[in-house]
């Protein structure tokens, strides 16, 4: 990873030589910028809060969304770490990076607490200042969205004309998800699987096939401690888990804040949200379960 001029790697030997210095108290003085403002950009993040309002409490709705933001790209790079260990066959390696996205998902769901005092008539105060502002826009959700196998091509319209991100939403779109390579990884390992069903169109989303919901029960079936898929299958069950704990966290917060008012961005709001629930993320997973 490139660091800035500022960052300099220390040594155990070179830590221990200059606490003796400092007389085991921290370093005070520096040539150049804070290290650690270097590395982590904290003097940036912190500019980024530009409210619209004079109200208080626009900034935790602010900042909140900016959390999940940074949430939504860093589970983003773990489940891509994760297909690049399944499409070299590394089940075992893959396991790491979605464990990682699980305990990511699960911050990602703790963001909502830092809302929980917002009411209708706080909310009100400045939502009219968003204009057509709203989640329903986020890019990075899409990302997520797409590398879990779920699917619309309508909802990357909105980026049509910022050039770059929408190419990179229509690249991630027209990409296989997490799961076509869990499909895929199954088919390697010999399970019986059609050949249409791994060469299908992945621009449409995944649907529950019983060839797939087979393989899961035989899966399954095998639980000695060097089945690795099924490692994979409770890792990849967390994830599922906890992405469907955010969605539920999500309605239940636009029916604290909003009720069944229209969305900002023109949707249903909350009907819409309740909607979209609807669609499984890893389908057969789920349904396998009822036959093994």
């Amino acid at each position: 990873m490139k660091q800035t001029a500022a960052v300099r790697p220390a040594t155990p030997r070179q830590r221990a030589e200059r606490a003796a210095r400092n007389g085991g108290e921290p370093t005070l003085e520096f040539a150049e910028r804070v290290p650690y403002d270097a590395y982590v950009r904290a003097s940036s993040l912190h500019r980024l809060q530009q409210p619209l309002s004079d109200d208080p409490g626009e900034m935790s709705f602010l900042m909140v969304s900016q959390i999940m933001e940074l949430y939504f790209g860093l589970t983003c790079h773990e489940l891509r770490h994760a297909q690049r260990e399944l499409r070299a066959n590394r089940i075992w390696e893959a396991l790491p990076p979605l464990r990682r996205a699980a305990l990511h998902l699960e911050g990602l769901n703790a963001a909502w607490q830092g809302l929980r005092w917002m009411t209708p008539a706080d909310f009100n105060r400045f939502r009219d200042r968003l204009g057509e502002g709203s989640g329903f826009q986020s890019a990075m959700y899409r990302q997520l969205e797409f590398l879990l196998g779920l699917r619309d091509p309508a909802l990357i319209r909105p980026f049509r004309r910022q050039t770059e991100v929408y190419a990179e939403l229509t690249a991630a779109i027209a990409a296989p998800s997490l799961w076509d390579d869990v499909v895929a990884l199954l088919a390697r390992r010999g399970f019986e699987l059609p050949a249409e069903l791994l060469g299908r169109d992945v621009t449409t989303e995944h649907e529950s096939h019983p060839a797939v919901e087979a393989a899961w029960v035989r899966v399954y079936a095998d639980g000695g401690p060097d089945n690795h898929l099924r490692l994979l299958g409770e890792a990849l069950t967390e994830v599922a888990e906890r992405f469907g704990d955010w969605r539920w966290h999500h309605v239940k917060a636009v029916q604290r804040t909003m009720g069944a008012k229209v969305g900002s961005g023109g949707s249903a709001g909350l009907a819409w949200l309740q909607r979209s629930m609807a669609r499984v993320v890893f389908p057969e997973l789920w349904s396998a379960r009822t036959a093994m």
